[in-house]
């Protein structure tokens, strides 16, 4: 019976318990604990020095009040680029492949801009639903399209990193399959397509990370 490449996004569970919880808390493992010392070792500095450029760059475009979202948004661009990065690796499980997590990392975070933006600044929140100079008659029509393209904001947000890291998913599988069915008819075919496998894995890997980095840049652009 032929199994379908989409099994691969179905949630793996041990004795009926799924397994996404264990594919979820895994990454905090693996990153090493700051010491109190003050000399640390490589990887603590390469590590702190990443957070430190990133988070940087990250709240440039902000004001102070915008900064406190600083840990929040390191930690959530930390967390889904390991996971990604882990879900790359065989015999393993890519949590962000499911449109349900990644929803429930856009609504809550989206809906607090949101409720921040609407208490701190409601004027200039309701007015970005507006633009300014437009004319009379198309009023009611360009508030109904800025409040829906508001309103399918989250929804871009989880849809754009599900469907890229599934579509990559999908491809590293078909051409790996292609090379198992090549090899033993054509050799040179089945190298050759390994090399494209090789190539389309490190973009695979490219694709992980700025996939994390956009979810998280566009997060803090809406706050």
């Amino acid at each position: 019976m032929m199994v379908s490449f989409f099994d691969q996004f179905a949630s793996p569970s041990y004795l009926g318990i799924p397994l996404i919880a264990v594919a979820i808390a895994l990454p905090w493992v693996l990153y090493p604990t700051p010491p109190a010392r003050w000399i640390n070792n490589r990887l603590i500095t390469i590590q702190g020095w990443f957070i430190n450029r990133f988070t940087n760059q990250l709240m440039l475009p902000l004001n102070v009040g915008g900064h406190k979202w600083a840990l929040l948004l390191a930690s959530l661009m930390i967390f889904l680029i390991t996971i990604n990065m882990l879900g790359l690796l065989p015999y393993t499980f890519t949590p962000t492949t499911q449109l349900s997590l990644n929803m429930g990392f856009a609504v809550p975070l989206w809906l607090a801009t949101v409720i921040i933006g609407m208490r701190n600044q409601p004027t200039i929140a309701l007015g970005h639903l507006l633009p300014e100079g437009t004319p009379i008659p198309l009023i009611p029509v360009l508030i109904i399209i800025e409040t829906i393209s508001l309103l399918i904001r989250p929804l871009a947000l989880g849809v754009r990193l599900t469907a890229n890291l599934t579509a990559g998913h999908l491809l590293i599988q078909l051409i790996a399959t292609a090379v198992f069915v090549l090899l033993p008819m054509m050799p040179t075919v089945a190298i050759l397509t390994a090399a494209v496998l090789f190539l389309l894995t490190l973009l695979e890997v490219a694709v992980a990370m700025i996939q994390a980095y956009v979810f998280v840049l566009l997060l803090s652009l809406y706050l």
